[in-house]
């Protein structure tokens, strides 16, 4: 029996002519290295169908170029070259090539105090475009903390002094009456509230950067917010995490202005944006704040 070449369909004139933006597959799951660790990502990749007559793209090259990611670390220079296979392999149906590529890059972090240490998940997504004007490359990452309210903080304070000259009246007071007191729940009569919260980080990256600042970002980030959350922890942790807040009372707006001073502090940023999200535990409603530098 002959063999006959194979039905190439994609490869016929469309009854339709028009280009289109992007085409291309969405989801497919790929295991990388980033930052030292393993990690599953999800990619989406593909490319503009610019030839306005041809009736679709090789959607099989766009995978195999994908794959290129599972045999070395993810870095600058393994995106660039997906991006250059994408539009090598579609020769005059194609002037532009996008890869998405996003997943949780687990993070080994110390206890505040204690010899523990754990894992932390930190959702991350890197975002590349080659065309005709050049590449783009964009880094982002999510990293979580604990905010806790100045006004609460004033308001809890104004009612540990009401209640300290309801108990002790007398302008004479016992020292030690006043430490057994501070020890009580009828001294510590109110207390801030705090919530859970998260910070969006959005980098350009800029053209000579060679690796993706995965750590150097998220570490600048939690140290200028202070009060990352935790992870494995025993009690003396948690009491300096206690301290940590209590000495760290910030509202959204000090968060967004305290990220922005650190991501202007890094080489390998050309622009920025960043979105802090404070899930209010006092409110129904988050309390949100944006910042941007050089992005257009």
């Amino acid at each position: 029996m002959n063999e006959q070449p194979l039905p190439d369909i994609a490869a016929q004139a469309t009854h339709h002519e028009l280009p289109l933006d992007w085409v291309g597959m969405a989801g497919i799951a790929l295991p990388i290295r980033l930052a030292d660790a393993a990690v599953t990502a999800s990619v989406d990749i593909g490319v503009s169908l610019d030839d306005a007559g041809a009736r679709g793209i090789h959607m099989s090259r766009l995978y195999l170029a994908a794959q290129r990611l599972v045999h070395q670390p993810l870095n600058v220079p393994a995106v660039l070259q997906v991006l250059d296979d994408c539009l090598s392999s579609h020769q005059e149906l194609s002037d532009s090539a996008t890869l998405t590529l996003r997943g949780e890059v687990p993070l080994k972090r110390p206890a505040l105090v204690s010899p523990l240490n754990g894992w932390k998940g930190y959702p991350f997504e890197v975002r590349a475009r080659q065309d005709g004007r050049g590449v783009n490359i964009e880094l982002q990452v999510e990293v979580g903390y604990s905010s806790t309210c100045p006004c609460s903080a004033a308001l809890a304070r104004q009612l540990i002094q009401q209640r300290f000259a309801w108990d002790f009246p007398d302008q004479q007071v016992d020292y030690s009456s006043v430490l057994d007191w501070l020890g009580s729940t009828q001294g510590i009569v109110a207390t801030p509230h705090s919530q859970r919260s998260t910070a969006t980080l959005q980098l350009r990256l800029a053209p000579d950067c060679i690796e993706l600042p995965v750590l150097a970002l998220i570490d600048s980030a939690e140290h200028a917010l202070g009060t990352p959350v935790q992870t494995a922890v025993k009690r003396a942790d948690e009491q300096a995490f206690a301290l940590a807040n209590g000495q760290n009372l910030m509202f959204c707006e000090d968060a967004a202005r305290r990220l922005h001073r650190a991501l202007r502090q890094l080489p390998q940023a050309s622009a920025f944006r960043l979105k802090v999200v404070h899930a209010e535990s006092l409110h129904a409603h988050d309390a949100v704040a944006e910042s941007s530098w050089n992005w257009c």
